[in-house]
């Protein structure tokens, strides 16, 4: 039996991956999301949360002991040695937590990995393909706006933390324009059926 195909998808703040991503489940692909899984670790973890509390001081969670992320959002804006300890922290145990994940669906063709910096963590190349959800500028910030309710500055503030989406567009193996004139379904089964068939030859 071909063994299953490990795939990241990315994209920047407002591409609507994650909208990608359903489309993806509808056609039977199981989706890892990685931010979502390094939240529960930064929340329930305790060897983690020990972790972040020694880097920056308990007061870095709530009473309710919840990860205050607007803090920590703060601190690590302006201080890449902060974010690169953080990083060190997270990431090594949600990729743990995928490869734990991954033995329950070996029967499948493939997976998705979602992440929001999976060309920046450097781990991209870990995967066997790599797909970039791209949209415009300015609608990706008017869906962050509508989405999360904030300022137009915040949002491109976030944006220029990013690799850019012309450096990413070198590093993906796939596009996908998510701009309001493009269909979706049309490129992600496109893409399905390509790596479907690529797979047959492993």
């Amino acid at each position: 039996m071909a063994m299953m195909r490990k795939i990241g998808i990315t994209g920047g703040i407002g591409s609507g991956k994650t909208t990608v991503c359903e489309i993806f489940k509808l056609l039977g692909i199981p989706i890892f999301h990685a931010d979502q899984e390094a939240k529960y670790l930064q929340n329930n973890d305790l060897i983690i949360k020990n972790q972040i509390i020694k880097l920056f001081g308990e007061d870095i969670y709530t009473s309710e002991e919840i990860l205050d992320r607007q803090k920590l959002a703060t601190i690590i804006f302006n201080n890449k040695q902060a974010l690169f300890a953080i990083n060190e922290i997270i990431h090594p145990a949600v990729r743990q937590r995928f490869q734990n994940w991954t033995e329950n669906f070996q029967a499948v063709p493939y997976s998705l990995y979602e992440a929001a910096i999976l060309f920046e963590s450097g781990y991209a190349s870990d995967f066997d393909l790599n797909i970039l959800v791209l949209a415009n500028e300015k609608l990706r910030i008017e869906r962050v706006i509508n989405r999360d309710g904030t300022t137009e500055e915040i949002v491109k503030q976030r944006i220029r933390n990013q690799i850019p989406d012309n450096e990413k567009i070198k590093l993906a193996d796939f596009i996908i324009e998510n701009n309001a004139n493009n269909l979706l379904i049309p490129q992600i089964l496109k893409i399905d059926k390509l790596i479907r068939e690529d797979g047959k030859t492993w």
